[in-house]
């Protein structure tokens, strides 16, 4: 059972980063297709989601030092 609820912890992430990836690479496409600037996909919810996520180890590593 234990194992059961391991492999689920596991894919929850996994899942959740393929869903926000799929909404961010949709809201890329239709800026692409509306010919407006490379930065709006990141001013969009999934674009904020994922520099969230990715500015979070930046963070954590400039207040250890």
């Amino acid at each position: 059972m234990s194992d059961v609820l391991g492999i689920v912890k596991l894919i929850t992430p996994l899942i959740a980063a393929v869903i926000v990836g799929n909404w961010f690479l949709s809201e890329a496409k239709r800026a692409k297709i509306a010919g407006k600037p490379w930065y709006t996909p990141y001013l969009s919810i999934p674009g904020f989601l994922i520099l969230v996520v990715l500015m979070i180890p930046l963070l954590l590593w400039v207040v250890k030092q």
